[in-house]
């Protein structure tokens, strides 16, 4: 935690690691939660010890900078129910391998076990509070297709002016700078 984030680790608990996740990532930090959960509470008690589990994740160093976390996890003892008492984790720092794009799930299995890479999530927590309207995805879709706005009002029946609030509008939404970075945006992380 010192070395690659720069924190004590007696600071560090669950509440201050949800404080310093990168915010878009604590809804994909939540879905990851539920998803071991569910993948552990699915597996016979002999086979709880046969998987490890690894994810990524972006944390706030000490000094304000965003970071990609890799994290992975193996279970070390479990009790007679299965719950478990002991784990080792290993935190790295692999953003030099992975600058952009979501977070990822995977669970590793060891000792003849089948791996799963890339897990689909039902991710229940994604945020609403800057989605994009209907209308503004609608005008996305056209901008991605190659469409102007002259044409985009043509086509959605509007205005010029009224295409160009939308377009500023989900700039200012998405904390982008230019049109061209809003459609590379949109169709990394699939906004439409």
């Amino acid at each position: 935690m010192e070395d690659v984030l720069g924190y004590h680790p007696h600071e560090f608990n669950i509440q201050f690691m949800n404080g310093i996740l990168h915010p878009d990532d604590r809804s994909w930090f939540l879905a990851f939660g539920d998803s071991v959960l569910d993948f552990f509470s699915k597996l016979s008690i002999e086979k709880l010890m046969n998987y490890k589990v690894r994810y990524d994740i972006r944390f706030r160093k000490l000094n304000g900078d965003f970071v990609r976390i890799l994290y992975q996890g193996l279970l070390l003892e479990h009790d007679e129910n299965g719950r478990f008492l002991r784990t080792l984790s290993v935190l790295t720092d692999i953003t030099f391998l992975k600058q952009e794009g979501t977070p990822a799930l995977s669970f590793i299995g060891m000792n003849g076990e089948p791996s799963y890479h890339n897990v689909a999530l039902n991710n229940i927590y994604i945020e609403s509070k800057e989605e994009l309207t209907r209308r503004e995805k609608e005008v996305l879709k056209l901008l991605i297709d190659g469409k102007l706005s002259k044409e985009i009002s043509y086509i959605l029946n509007i205005s010029k002016q009224t295409v160009d609030t939308h377009r500023k509008n989900m700039l200012h939404k998405k904390n982008l700078n230019n049109s061209g970075e809003l459609i590379g945006k949109a169709i990394r992380y699939g906004w439409i």
